[in-house]
């Protein structure tokens, strides 16, 4: 009986130390091959680069390997809510997800279910955690997180500083913005709450001008610009279809400020644009950029190395944020599993709140630091502008050797801090 009973135990301490190795099932939803491919698919290689990079060298989470489980679906919300689906059958604990009309559409379910969900989108209306703002269509989004301001408060920022900009330009009269993008709740997201703000910082704010997500002739659209004399023009969409447009503006001799979204400029756009880009002022969500001194930059470039084992490829702006947006979902895992925790759902989210001004380890210099509340996801409220610099022919060169060379490069412009008003949660 003794003998029977040893042994029962043992079996059943085997069988406990089983289930804590199992791997840990995290779904990451990508677009490799929709309308924001072009900026979809570094982010999401940093994504990537980041768990194999943990599960590597940290052994994953608390001794468990993490199981990505990641699915590119071509920029399509319901291809998106069809993979949550299958993914609730699969129990993921959390997901890194992408678009805006893909996120917004799944609060609902990632709420009901209490799965932590980490997006690319930072739709302004996933900040509202505590379902507190009372504005019509923004519901409580208590598992939605995102690393970096919201597109509302990086486009309050830009205006901040393009209010200054104006008057240390000594223009006379009133300063003319307008929002451009496709008509599509990703661009529209901080319409409303941009075209306010202008209006309260003394601009005129002109009707928006609509282009498509997808690269085109926008030649009518910048003659519409140079129309109505707008002197700050919002980019809401991805890099793909800016540069249709910034490249349409040169040749039409359109002078006016260009004021990217964040996923509207980088280092791959610069080269494709060309002149084009030169000037435009855009939001970076990471506290350094690639190739900069920073103590985190050390662990960027060994993940890096993933997926170049070389070392010699660039990085853009968005493989930086996958990376830390990656690093924010791991260790509010790694503190869900904490003294032999449970990684599960409500405890992910918990791990987003244990933490104040919180960067990842090992990533000092490089992620800015980020706080959430039980009732206020707006991570950050610090927003840095830089403005791509373009002096010479892109055409030739790979973009490391065009930054190499200074043809290209990224320029800080200044960095604002918001207030966290109230009025401004979830919008």
């Amino acid at each position: 009986m003794r003998k029977t009973i040893l042994g029962l135990a043992a079996a059943a301490s085997l069988a406990a130390s089983a289930a804590t190795a199992q791997p840990i099932p995290v779904g990451h939803l990508m677009d490799l091959s929709g309308a924001t491919s072009d900026v979809g698919t570094p982010f999401a290689q940093g994504v990537n680069d980041t768990y194999a990079w943990v599960n590597r060298t940290r052994n994953g989470i608390g001794g468990r390997q993490v199981n990505v489980l990641a699915f590119d679906y071509g920029y399509q919300a319901p291809r998106a809510v069809s993979q949550y689906q299958a993914w609730s059958r699969d129990r993921v604990v959390a997901i890194n997800g992408w678009g805006t009309a893909d996120t917004e559409a799944l609060v609902r379910f990632v709420t009901r279910d209490r799965i932590p969900y980490v997006s690319a989108s930072y739709s302004a209306a996933l900040t509202d955690a505590g379902g507190r703002s009372g504005r019509q269509g923004v519901e409580a989004a208590p598992f939605n997180f995102f690393y970096g301001p919201s597109y509302s408060d990086a486009l309050r920022a830009m205006l901040q500083w393009a209010a200054e900009d104006w008057k240390a330009r000594g223009r006379p009269g009133r300063p003319k913005f307008v929002h451009m993008g496709a008509n599509h709740p990703y661009p529209n997201s901080p319409k409303a709450a941009g075209e306010a703000l202008a209006a309260e910082l003394g601009f005129d704010v002109l009707p928006a001008i609509v282009f498509a997500l997808t690269p085109g002739d926008y030649t009518a659209q910048c003659l519409t610009l140079r129309q109505q004399g707008a002197n700050y023009a919002y980019l809401g969409n991805t890099a793909g279809s800016n540069i249709s447009v910034l490249r349409a503006c040169q040749t039409a001799g359109v002078d006016v400020q260009f004021l990217g979204n964040v996923w509207g400029m980088d280092e791959n756009a610069m080269k494709a644009a060309g002149a084009a880009a030169n000037g435009v002022v855009f939001p970076v969500r990471t506290a350094a950029v690639w190739g900069a001194q920073a103590p985190g930059m050390a662990n960027v470039q060994a993940i890096s190395r993933v997926s170049d084992p070389a070392g010699t490829a660039y990085r853009p702006v968005h493989y930086l944020a996958g990376i830390c947006s990656a690093m924010l979902t791991i260790e509010a895992m790694q503190s869900a599993a904490a003294n032999g925790g449970q990684v599960t759902g409500e405890r992910i989210r918990d791990g987003f709140y244990a933490r104040q001004d919180w960067v990842p380890e090992g990533f000092q210099g490089v992620c800015a630091p980020s706080t959430f509340t039980p009732t206020d996801h707006r991570g950050q409220l610090t927003v840095a502008l830089y403005r791509a610099r373009v002096t010479g022919d892109t055409s030739q060169g790979s973009v490391a050797e065009l930054m190499q060379a200074g043809t290209m490069r990224l320029e800080p412009v200044t960095t604002i801090t918001l207030p966290r008003r109230a009025d401004w949660l979830g919008w």
